[in-house]
Order: structure tokens, then sequence, then C-alpha cells
């Protein structure tokens, strides 16, 4: 009884959600998201969709000027929709529509994948002997938790009126998680192609999906398993062959890496990939080909061109540098996210999708032109952790610091760009506090889950002294 009424009280928020959407997107003149810097980037903007649909319809390349730069599958998506009508706009509704179900679509995936992480942490909890952890962890429910979370996100419900097209980019990513937690290596090697196709930075999230597909969800540390294993085999030798028996037809342990499933969705991502560049050749095989797309996709986001104002802290450092340094500085901007790869996923390779939460902070931090649609996803996948980290320090601080951030950069910006009585250092100043908010959140999550495992490493470790004594 208790659970049908959280399975209404869940859906309830749900439809509360897409209604409270729906009534938004009816006053896109009061609000005129769409033209934020902190909500539409050069990667992300309907606007600029627009205007390569237009050059497309007009047999011109949509790359033509200096516009669009993202993908042109999403012309054939989201084009079609940016048609203006008789009087003059575009059809706002459908295009909002479209972003609505990514939203919800994204908050189900986001639902179903914690439902399988909090099942499979309950029973290597159990396996641990730790069972009576997994029934405090069931108080909370993280994937309905994280789901509400995305949904009624302020992130998120302002990156959908303003018809920004990160909420496509989120719901891919979400899918490649799923289908990695799932073990469903098409739906995984789809969701990864797609999201790396529309935005580049989630290439980094194969190594969180191979160790997914490799080691399973979310574990306790490994070297717990170990210990635990081999003080049944050391039982069971010593009192009888029942024992020894039952250990091995037990299921297949989180330390055990399976190779099968990775190189299953190895090969689907391979498909993928050809089947993507494929499609992006026929679209633009007579306006300079896939070499022209990728100079003017990945060529655009890693050069960093466009000096526009936003949310991130690049365009003002590279709109200071001097030309002969600018080479230099992009190789250590973005060679920063490649050299935190490694050392995060040596030291948290037994919990694979708190690691692609951490990748997803990173490169929101540091990539090129960043968005309220990229805190909107990983602030939702933080939900995913919320027993794990339910001591974490700071997160009055943080939950400020985000409040604090999102009301005072439409203000300096209107003082510098509107009103003329501030400066490009108003609004990079909260470009800067953003950036340390993620900073603080990523430092502080890492070293709350690490505390977490050390918990659970003194637990298991007392139980096994006191089953030897």
């Amino acid at each position: 009884m208790m659970k049908k009424k959280k399975v209404q009280w869940f859906w309830t928020w749900v439809v509360g959600s897409i209604i409270f959407r729906l009534i938004l997107i009816y006053f896109p003149k009061n609000l005129n998201l769409s033209s934020r810097p902190e909500v539409a980037t050069p990667l992300t903007s309907i606007r600029r969709l627009a205007e390569g649909y237009w050059l497309k319809q007009s047999s011109m390349s949509p790359y033509a000027g200096s516009m669009y730069h993202g993908s042109p599958l999403l012309l054939t998506l989201l084009g079609p929709l940016t048609v203006t009508r008789i009087e003059g706009q575009p059809d706002h509704f459908l295009c909002s529509l479209v972003f609505v179900i990514a939203d919800v679509v994204t908050a189900i995936l986001i639902r179903a994948a914690g439902k399988n992480l909090q099942v499979a942490y309950s029973s290597s909890l159990q396996f641990l002997d730790l069972h009576q952890l997994s029934e405090n962890s069931e108080v909370l429910p993280s994937g309905d938790f994280a789901a509400l979370v995305y949904l009624w996100n302020p992130f998120t419900i302002v990156a959908c009126v303003g018809l920004s097209t990160s909420a496509i980019e989120n719901l891919m990513v979400v899918l490649s998680l799923y289908g990695a937690c799932t073990r469903l290596a098409p739906v995984a090697a789809f969701g990864w192609v797609m999201a790396t196709h529309l935005s580049l930075y989630p290439a980094i999230l194969i190594i969180p999906v191979i160790l997914l597909f490799g080691y399973g969800p979310d574990a306790p540390p490994r070297k717990l398993f170990w210990l635990r294993k081999n003080h049944k085999v050391d039982n069971s030798t010593s009192s009888n062959r029942s024992c020894l028996e039952e250990v091995n037809n037990e299921p297949r342990e989180p330390y055990l890496f399976s190779w099968r499933p990775v190189v299953h969705f190895l090969l689907w991502t391979l498909l993928w990939s050809s089947y993507v560049l494929v499609l992006c050749g026929i679209y633009v095989q007579h306006h300079g080909g896939l070499q022209e797309m990728l100079k003017r996709t990945y060529g655009f986001i890693l050069t960093i061109q466009d000096l526009s104002p936003n949310i991130g802290v690049l365009w003002y450092f590279f709109a200071e540098v001097f030309d002969f340094f600018r080479d230099f500085f992009l190789i250590v901007f973005h060679g920063n996210i490649l050299l935190m790869i490694v050392p995060l996923a040596l030291r948290l390779n037994h919990r694979p999708c708190f690691l692609a939460f951490v990748y997803v902070v990173i490169s929101s931090m540091l990539k090129s032109y960043p968005s309220v649609g990229d805190s909107a996803l990983y602030l939702g996948l933080l939900g995913l952790f919320a027993y794990e980290l339910k001591d974490m320090q700071f997160s009055f601080f943080l939950f400020s610091g985000y409040i604090g951030v999102s009301l005072l950069s439409p203000v300096m910006h209107n003082l510098w760009i509107w009103r003329g009585t501030g400066n490009a250092n108003f609004y990079f100043a909260t470009a800067i506090g953003y950036a340390c908010l993620q900073i603080i959140l990523v430092v502080e999550s890492v070293s709350s889950m690490l505390n977490h495992d050390r918990m659970l490493t003194k637990l298991s470790t007392a139980k096994l002294q006191n089953a030897k004594s």
C-alpha cells in the first residue's frame, strides 16, 4: 500500500512539472530566455539552429557564416519546428513540447537507473553481511529523488523554456548511463555516440560506461569482497564441502571484470558511429562534406572561436590573452580535463556511475560553451547518491551559492550590456563564483563518497574479526 502511494506521489509531481513547463511556454516574450547567455550558447541556441536550417533550405551550407555550429542531425529533427508561421514568429510551442518530452524521458531514465543502482548496491551489502545498511538506504528512494530533482530543478526548467538543445544532449548522456546500468549494449552505445556527436565532451564518459559493463553498477570497494570470499572459503575448508559448493554457486561478484559485454558495447559503438557519420555525410555532401562539418563543430569547440559571454570562464580569459599564447592555453585548458580522467578512474573504478557524475561536473566546468543545462544534468545525477553523500559538508553553502549565482548573473549582465553602469568584470565575477561552486561540489562529493567507503570497510572488517574470534 505504501509502495502504491509512493508511485502515485511520484507521478503526481511529474505531471505537475509538465503542466508548469507548459504554462511558462505561453510567456516567451516576457521571459525571453532563449536569448540569455546562461541558457543559449553558440552550440545550444535555437535561434542559431533556425539560422542553420534556413541556410540549408536556401541550398546553402548550414555552416555558412558564423551562426550554426551544431549537428546536422539536429537540423533534421528540430529544423522544421523553427519555420516561421504567418505571423512571422517561430512555432515555439512545438519546439518546447519536444524539449518537455526530452526532460520527462530523461527523468524516467534517471529513475530507472537509480532503481537498478539501489538493487545492485543492496545485494552487495547483503553479500558483505551489511544488510542493515541496505534496509536504511531504502528509506531514501534515490531514483525517484534524482528524477524529481532533475524535473523541478530551475536550471532544467529554464533550459526547457529557453529552447536550449542541451535537453537533447542530457537525454543522450542519461540514455548511455541507463543502457550501461542495465547491460543493454545497443542502447548505451547509441546514447554515448549521439552525446559525443552533439557535444564532444561526453566522449570521456566511455570510461565509466566500460566499467559499468565490465564490473556492473556501483558497489563497495572490491577488496571487501575478496576478504569476505576468502573468509568463506577458509571456513568451508575447515568445516565441510557443502559451504564450498555454496560459495562456488554464488553469482558473479563485482570484483570480477567481464570482457564480453565490453566488447559487445564497443562493436555497437563502432556500428552507431559509422551510421551517424554516413547520415551526416549525406546531409552535407554538397557543402564541404564531413571535413567541413568536423571543422565547424568539433573544431569550433576546441578552438573557442566565439568569445561571446557565457557562464564559463574561458571566454573572458581568451578575450584577454595574447594571440601568441592562445594555442598554448588551448592545450592547457583542454588537457586539464584529460589529466583528471585517469586518476579519478583508478580511485573510483568500483563506482562507475558516480565516476560518470564527476566527469560530467568537470566537463561542465571546463567546457568551451557551458550553460545551465549542464548543471541541470549533474545536479540530477547527484540525487542518485543521496544516501552515500548524506554527510557531505558545505551542502547548505553550495545550495545558497547556486541560488546567489543564479540571481546575480542576469543582474550583472544587465548592468554591463543594457544599463552601461558596469563592465565585463561584473559578469565575469559571477562566472568565477559559479566555477568555484563546481570545484567545491566535486571535492566534497568525492571526499564524502570515499569516507562512506571507509565506513563500509571498517564495518566489514569488524564483522570479519568478530567472526574469526
